[in-house]
C-alpha cells in the first residue's frame, strides 16, 4: 500500500494541481498590479513598464498549456483597467504578441541569451504597435509615439531581471506538479 491514502489524494490533488496550473496567470496578474502601483522609482521620468507582457512571453514559450489565449486576454484587460487605458487596448496588443509567439514557438524556444532578448523585443514591438494603432483609431488622431517607445525600452530593459525569477517559478511548478 502506498503512503498516500486514496481519499486524501482525491481531496487535495485536484485543488493542488489547479493551484499549480494557475501560477503563471497569477504571476502575470501580480506583475500588472506592481507595474501600475502609484509609485515611481524614476521620479516620474520613465513610464511604467508593461511587466505582464514579460510574463506572457515567458510562459507562452515555457508552458503554453498554462498560458492559453483566454488567459492572455484577461491579463491584457487587467492591464487596461489598472493603467487607465481603454479596455481592449493592451489586451489586443498582448494577443498580437501571443500570436507571434505561438506561430514561432519552435524557433523562439531554441533561443537563449541575447537572442531571447531580441525575440522579446520583437514581441514587445508588435504588441506596442498594435496597441498604438488601436489607440489612434479609438481617439481618431495620431498620438505621440515617444511615450510608448520609452515604455517599450523600459520593458525590454527589465526583461533580463525578471527572466530568472520566472524560470525559477517554472522549475518549481514542474517539480510541484510532478510530485502531486
Amino acid at each position: 500500500m502506498t503512503d498516500r491514502s486514496p481519499l486524501l489524494f482525491l481531496l487535495f490533488a485536484g485543488p493542488v494541481r489547479l493551484a499549480g496550473r494557475l501560477v503563471p496567470f497569477m504571476v502575470a496578474l501580480a506583475l500588472v498590479v506592481v507595474a501600475n502601483l502609484p509609485i515611481s522609482f524614476s521620479g516620474g521620468l520613465l513610464p511604467a513598464p508593461v511587466l505582464a507582457l514579460i510574463a506572457v512571453y515567458f510562459w507562452a514559450l515555457a508552458r503554453p498549456s498554462l498560458m492559453p489565449p483566454y488567459a492572455v486576454l484577461a491579463i491584457g484587460l487587467a492591464e487596461d483597467l489598472l493603467s487607465g487605458g481603454p479596455p481592449g487596448l493592451w489586451a489586443t496588443g498582448f494577443l498580437a504578441g501571443y500570436v507571434l509567439i505561438d506561430r514561432q514557438r519552435k524557433d523562439l524556444g531554441e533561443l537563449n541569451g541575447a537572442g531571447n532578448l531580441v525575440a522579446f523585443t520583437a514581441v514587445m514591438l508588435l504588441s506596442a504597435i498594435t496597441a498604438y494603432v488601436l489607440a489612434c483609431v479609438i481617439f481618431v488622431r495620431l498620438l505621440p509615439v515617444a511615450p510608448l517607445l520609452l515604455e517599450g525600452i523600459v520593458t525590454v530593459a527589465l526583461y533580463p531581471l525578471l527572466e530568472r525569477p520566472l524560470d525559477w517559478a517554472d522549475r518549481s511548478i514542474t517539480r510541484f506538479l510532478r510530485s502531486g
